[in-house]
Formats: structure tokens, sequence, C-alpha cells
């Protein structure tokens, strides 16, 4: 038997701006909560792939960029204690004879009374680079997602890729990094012209059309990188402290089909109340269908507490699931 304080009253599956929502919504319904994402940062794809692009669907924002939108998430997420469980993979979801959820991940077991998914578009995992002895310098020299700027101060840091978040990276470490350059297979970048122009403008060196070749260093630490023409022979090394690649972004929904949650195509079916076809787990967001879905941001944001009273609800049946405005209520600063 499983002990009541080892168990959550919901457990909300992705961090993205939906589940980040939906676990603000359930402190407000004073459940206890418990996030679980596979990456090292909240926000998904909204912090991961535009981070400085302007968003303007979302309520009460005439224009929001998305690293602005995580952040007042976060803001609103530490109202309350939520437990953040980061690069932890759910493998496996069953309901025990206790009727308690028991969810596997690649780092141990979690009990649940309600689970809430909000993974988007699946579980998403950084494309990597194909070179050898790349796993060597992984998480130490070389890195797929910026999350620690300070860690490049003063440092020399090259940034492979050619869209939006490599451009945009390349011009947020300009002014901490001693030297950026930026390497792109082709001549011409995807990302949007006008910062496309800012690099140009800046003190940031451009190497096309070139690809990474071979990396060399010692220990985890990455002291060279050659580059290759991507149609030629010529090489070109450079010296550097850290290589940010930024090739993008693969999703998966994984072993979600293993879930014994009804689905449609690779999205998970729910009805009115976002519960699926198993009782005690609910949807919302992109990962969440049902007859005239519309995909957005702002959609989620409703979906998430229209999940979370009724999880609310199933775990306490004498609840109502309506509750009250949240003008009723009080913080302390």
């Amino acid at each position: 038997m499983v002990s009541e304080e080892n168990i959550t009253d919901i457990t909300i599956i992705g961090g993205g701006p939906i589940g980040m929502f939906a676990a603000f919504y359930a402190g407000m319904r004073n459940a206890k909560t418990k996030l679980i994402e596979t990456l090292p940062v909240l926000g998904g794809q909204v912090a991961l792939l535009y981070p400085d692009k302007t968003i303007y669907d979302i309520g009460g924002y005439a224009a929001v960029t998305g690293k602005e939108l995580i952040r007042q998430l976060t803001a609103q997420m530490q109202l309350f204690d939520t437990t953040l469980c980061m690069e932890e993979k759910v493998l496996k979801v069953e309901k025990n004879d206790e009727d308690i959820f028991e969810l596997t991940t690649n780092k141990g077991i979690h009990y649940s009374k309600s689970i809430i998914i909000t993974t988007g578009q699946g579980a998403f995992k950084p494309r990597k680079l194909s070179l050898e002895h790349a796993e060597q310098f992984e998480d130490h020299s070389l890195h797929y997602i910026v999350n620690n700027i300070e860690q490049y101060k003063d440092k020399t840091v090259a940034i492979c890729g050619g869209g939006d978040s490599a451009v945009d990276w390349a011009l947020t470490l300009e002014s901490v990094a001693k030297k950026v350059y930026l390497i792109h297979r082709r001549d011409k970048f995807r990302a949007h012209e006008a910062t496309v122009e800012q690099v140009k403008q800046s003190s940031i060196e451009l190497l096309t059309p070139y690809v990474p070749e071979a990396l060399h260093g010692e220990g985890n630490q990455l002291s060279s990188i050659v580059l290759k023409e991507a149609k030629g022979n010529r090489t070109k090394t450079i010296d550097l402290d850290f290589f940010v690649v930024s090739y993008g972004f693969s999703s998966s929904v994984g072993p979600l089909k293993d879930w014994h949650v009804d689905l449609e195509k690779s999205e998970i079916l729910v009805n009115q109340k976002m519960e699926t076809s198993v009782e005690g787990i609910y949807a919302a967001g992109d990962i969440s269908t049902y007859d005239g879905k519309i995909k957005l941001i702002a959609t989620g944001f409703g979906e998430a507490p229209i999940a979370v009273n009724h999880a609310v609800h199933y775990i306490h049946p004498e609840e109502h699931t309506q509750p009250y405005l949240s003008t009723n209520l009080s913080f302390d600063e």
C-alpha cells in the first residue's frame, strides 16, 4: 500500500504553456500537484522554438514574446507549491488495485489520484549532431538547449543552424560572449529577415556555407571544431569554448499509445469534461481532440481549468465542479 503522503492529487504530464497554466489552476483548487516534463526547462515549444517571437492571440496581451509569456506563467505557477520533475519521461501509466495511477518514468515511479496530459504535439527532443565523439561533449560544452546564458560569459561560442532559434541565440549571446560564430550550411537563412539583417550588422562572424565535420577536445571540454564546405572540399578550424547546435526539435507521442486512452491518429479523444476514455485521466491543449477543436494556445488555456475542475470532482465527488471565482480569493504578497 502506498502511503498518502506519496500520492499526488493531480499529476500533469507536459510542461508547456498549457501544463503550466493547469498546474497554477490546480493550485487554485487546493490540489496537491506534480508536473513532469521531459526537458530541462519549462515552456515547451514556445520556449524552445520562438522565445523572442511575438504572439498576438493571447487574451489580455496586445502582443507578448514567447519568453515573456513563459516568464509570466512561471510567476503564476509559483503562487502555489507545484512539485516539478524535470528531465523525466513517462514510460508507462497503469491504475493499481487501489484506483491510484502509477506513472513509471525513466527515473522512478510516481503515484497520483488523477492525471492531466498536456504534452502538446508530443515529447520534444533536440535533433542531435551525428558526429563521432558528440556524446562525449553533450551537456558540457556541446549544447542543444540554451538555459543558462551566464555560462557563456566571456567565452567563444559557435552556434550552428539557420532558423529563428539559431539567429536569436546568436544575437542574445553577442553581448555576453567574447566571440560568437554563426554557422549555416546555406548562404540564406530561414529566420526572419529583420533578425538576419541584425546579425549582418553585428560583430557575429558568419560562416556559410559550412557544416560541422569533426569535434576536438579533451574529456568533456571542446577546444575546436572542423567545418567543411557544404558543397566543396575546403575546411576551416575554429577554436571555441562552447558549441550550440540548433537543428530544431522532433516530437513524438512515444508510449502514449500504450496508456489505454483512445486516440484519433496521434491525438487523445476527450469529451466535454476533457476526460479521456480512461476514468481519471484528462487531456488539454494540442494533444487533445474533439469535434470542432481549434488548436490555439488560447483554446488550451480554456481547456486546462475544465480538466482541473473535473479532476478535482473525480477525486472528491462531494466537491462542486464549478469553482469559486478567483476574485473571491486573495494571495499573500
